[in-house]
C-alpha cells in the first residue's frame, strides 16, 4: 500500500515490483498476490489494461491512519483519558499539528461551509465532534476508509 498510497496514480503489479526488488529480491507472484488480496478486501480497485490490472487506492493514507486512531479511541472505556494519555506522548511539533488540525475542523463550520447560495449545505454545524454522531466523520473528510485494515507492511 505504501507504494501506491506514494505515487496517488493508478499502478501495476510490474511497476510496484521493479521498485521494491532495488531494495530485496521478492517474485512477481508475490506481488501480484498481495495486490489481488488488497482488492479483494476492499482497499485497491483495479482496472484491466492490457493484459495487466492497474490498481489504484479506495482512501488516503491519512485517511486510513484516522480509521486506526479512531478505532483504538472508540474501544476506552476512558475516552478523555485516553486522549490525555495519548497527547502526553507527542511530540511539540506533533501537539502543534494537533492543534492546527483542531482549528482546521473548528473553521469547516465558519464562512467556509457555507455553500455558493450563501446556507449551510451540507456541513454538520460548527465542525466539532459533539455535533456529530459519534464516529461520524466530517462531510468533508478524506473518502471512506475500506472496511478492513490493509496488511501492516511498508510494501
Amino acid at each position: 500500500m505504501t507504494r501506491v498510497w506514494q505515487w496517488n496514480r493508478p499502478v501495476t503489479v510490474r511497476e510496484v515490483l521493479e521498485d521494491l526488488q532495488r531494495e530485496r529480491s521478492i517474485a512477481y507472484t508475490t506481488v501480484m498476490t498481495v495486490m489481488d488480496n488488497l482488492h479483494q478486501k476492499g482497499w485497491v480497485r483495479r482496472e484491466v489494461e492490457g493484459r495487466a490490472y492497474r490498481y489504484r487506492a479506495v482512501s488516503t493514507r491519512a485517511a486510513y491512519a484516522a480509521a486506526l486512531m479512531n478505532e483504538a479511541w472508540s474501544k476506552s472505556d476512558n475516552r478523555a483519558a485516553a486522549l490525555v494519555a495519548f497527547f502526553g506522548m507527542m511530540s511539540p511539533e506533533e501537539r502543534q499539528s494537533l492543534e492546527d488540525a483542531v482549528r482546521i475542523v473548528q473553521g469547516a463550520g465558519g464562512e467556509s461551509a457555507h455553500n455558493a447560495e450563501g446556507t449551510q449545505g451540507t456541513r454538520h454545524g460548527t465542525g466539532d465532534a459533539g455535533e456529530r454522531g459519534e464516529g461520524e466523520a466530517p462531510a468533508d473528510a478524506p473518502g471512506e476508509p475500506p472496511p478492513s485494515a490493509p496488511p501492516h507492511s511498508g510494501d
